[in-house]
């Protein structure tokens, strides 16, 4: 798998990041991935142009900044990113650009899980792989829709602060969206309801499900770490693979941002299937099964619920 580049090696002082004329007189919003993107669209409806740095299917993992992604910063009234270590490209991005507007970071308000970094080359949902011995934070905070609704929160606020002529219009959009996210998570609790608590164990490409796991009682092992960055060992998937076999998992998930190659791998050493691909950090294009944040998550639970009642 491609490794990102250092944003070192980009051409930055050979673009012109003088303050760049907006053709548009809605404020102009940046996201930084298609998640954040689809919840500005819901909470800010016409009343902003939003862009993002990395689009359906993309992986911010490795993500690698190119002068126009620079230029589309340095044009943006309203920078909107996760946090949580999640963009590690944003800050040097915002000095190079020389980006002065409003800058909201979704996840601030929400409590981090932190990880344990254990081994090379296999992540679980208690560690992962690139570096033994360090804490790190779970940027994924999402998957979990009590958090879901943090982040609605926040980009109302922040919108409503950055931009004081529609905050009327961000602060009830924002109260009906995160309305339909707690109808979402009352639906996925309620699909699980009925699956005993000792058969709640999923397999997926990389650690990116662990706030799912810890909101509905499900137990996550991941080939990869939090970051799509590292590659797993060979010892590491055999690990993986025999407590597959030992726990009678039946189903491992490819998700749409990472390399399907390692989860195949996995099923045959195990002897599972591949129970679909699922949406982690990235939504699907428009016509796909994941366009928006919340038909993400019903359909994650979907295959998620159908895999573990054919294990029973």
């Amino acid at each position: 798998m491609k490794r990102r580049t250092l944003l070192a090696a980009l051409p930055f002082a050979a673009v012109p990041f003088a303050t760049v004329a907006r053709a548009q007189t809605r404020p102009g919003v940046v996201a930084s991935f298609s998640i954040l993107a689809d919840m500005v669209k819901e909470i800010a409806g016409d009343a902003v142009a939003i862009t993002m740095f990395v689009g359906p299917n993309g992986d911010a993992h490795e993500f690698n900044p190119k002068p126009s992604d620079l230029r589309m910063l340095s044009a943006a009234d309203i920078l909107v990113r996760n946090g949580l270590g999640f963009e590690p490209w944003l800050d040097r991005m915002k000095r190079s650009s020389g980006f002065k507007g409003a800058d909201i970071v979704a996840a601030e308000k929400v409590q981090p899980r932190t990880m344990r970094e254990e081994d090379e080359g296999h992540g679980h949902d208690h560690g992962h792989s690139h570096g033994a011995g360090r804490t790190v934070r779970d940027p994924h905070a999402w998957q979990n829709p009590r958090n879901g609704v943090l982040y609605a929160r926040a980009i109302a606020d922040g919108l409503a602060k950055a931009d004081r002529a529609n905050a009327a219009t961000y602060q009830r959009r924002g109260a009906d969206y995160i309305t339909r996210i707690e109808e979402a998570d009352a639906w996925i609790e309620a699909q699980f309801a009925a699956i005993p608590a000792a058969k709640r164990r999923i397999i997926t490409s990389h650690d990116a499900f662990g706030y799912y796991g810890a909101r509905y009682g499900i137990e996550f092992h991941a080939a990869q770490g939090i970051s799509t960055e590292s590659e797993p060992s060979a010892q590491a998937i055999a690990e993986l693979a025999r407590q597959i076999r030992s726990e009678g998992i039946r189903a491992i998930f490819v998700e749409n941002m990472t390399n399907p190659a390692i989860s195949q791998t996995l099923a045959r050493e195990a002897g599972a299937v591949i129970g679909g691909e699922v949406y982690s950090d990235a939504l699907s294009e428009a016509d796909g099964p994941a366009a928006t944040y919340l038909t993400m998550l019903r359909h994650n639970t979907t295959l998620f619920v159908r895999a573990l009642k054919a294990a029973e």
